[in-house]
């Protein structure tokens, strides 16, 4: 028997998704605050799809999948829009913008050559991963925040330092953890 794909973890992931599109619109237009109520809203999705998916016997292969690439899609894009976007005032560090997108983007070829080569798997987050992903988050509110009500304090560049610091030590971590799992040829 296959797996459900419309469970409501699923939807709700689906959810977030659908959300991106209108975080970069309203931050385009120099709504701020409204682009920062999308993406808490996303944010708890993310929370709680996680939650139902474990704590009611929601979670699929499908979500395991999808859940990783909302995340990106919702981070990235609010760090490329708060980065390069000319309508920002506080602006975020090309260097932490173009360090997280090459990141997810090595991530994502990397999944997907190993799906296409050895089957399809799926990576479980470790700690440290889900450190990163919850900072990466908190550091695209945070800007997203800076710019509503129009400050651009210099201390904010210390959560850019460290946002950095977490995502490299993330990333060596997930290097490491795929070449230690990968199928050994005899």
């Amino acid at each position: 028997m296959s797996e459900p794909i419309l469970t409501v973890a699923n939807q709700l992931t689906m959810l977030r998704m659908a959300m991106v599109p209108l975080l970069v619109l309203l931050a385009l237009s120099r709504e701020f605050t409204w682009a920062l109520v999308v993406f808490v809203v996303a944010g708890l999705t993310d929370a709680l799809d996680g939650y139902i998916a474990r704590h009611g016997h929601q979670s699929t292969t499908l979500g395991a999948m999808l859940d990783p690439i909302a995340d990106k899609m919702l981070v990235g894009s609010t760090y490329a829009v708060m980065t390069w976007s000319s309508v920002v005032d506080c602006p975020m560090p090309i260097w932490l913008t173009v360090t997280l997108l090459f990141r997810d983007t090595m991530l994502v070829v990397g999944v997907l050559l190993v799906s296409l080569t050895s089957g399809v798997r799926v990576f479980p987050p470790s700690r440290l991963g889900k450190i990163s992903t919850f900072l990466n988050i908190g550091t695209g509110a945070v800007a997203l925040a800076l710019n509503a009500v129009g400050e651009c304090p210099g201390a904010v560049q210390w959560l850019y330092v460290g946002t950095l610091c977490v995502l490299i030590a993330s990333t060596v971590q997930y290097l490491y953890l795929a070449t230690e799992r990968a199928p050994r040829r005899s």
